[in-house]
């Protein structure tokens, strides 16, 4: 009778790594969260201070008219209440699920005002963030 034998030394892992991964896979949700929670208050607290450095990306209306303005300042305050909800941890998934919906429309619309670029490709990853966020059920930090 031949000896058991061991595992492959590729599937055995220490326990420090173990705690490592289990402490990765609990957080990772909530430092993505926070951080897609700081890149829209970011960009929503610029949006609201200078307004007229965002219309531009307004498509159809003139970047010099009122209705431009705002509509990016509209489009500020629901960034930064998505900001909130994200990094507070109110209802994660929803305001993850709202943020996903308007990087797609920031994602056409500069595809449309200005083509493929690396401001374009940055937002899609942003987009990944927030799809990836939507599908996670667990979060730690919410309230």
């Amino acid at each position: 009778m031949s000896p058991p034998m061991s595992p492959p030394m590729s599937t055995v892992r220490s326990p420090a790594i173990q705690a490592a991964e289990r402490i990765a896979s609990e957080w990772a949700p909530t430092i993505g969260r926070i951080s897609l929670g700081l890149v829209l208050a970011w960009f929503g607290y610029h949006e609201l201070v200078q307004p007229s450095l965002w219309t531009g990306y307004v498509p159809v209306l003139a970047s010099s008219s009122a209705a431009a303005a705002v509509l990016v300042l509209i489009h500020g305050w629901v960034l930064l209440v998505l900001a909130v909800a994200l990094v507070a941890g109110v209802t994660p998934r929803l305001a993850a699920a709202a943020a996903a919906l308007l990087l797609l429309q920031i994602v056409i619309t500069l595809t449309i005002t200005g083509g493929l670029s690396d401001l374009t490709m940055r937002d899609v990853g942003v987009l990944g963030l927030a799809l990836y966020l939507t599908g996670r059920n667990t979060h730690r930090l919410r309230i």
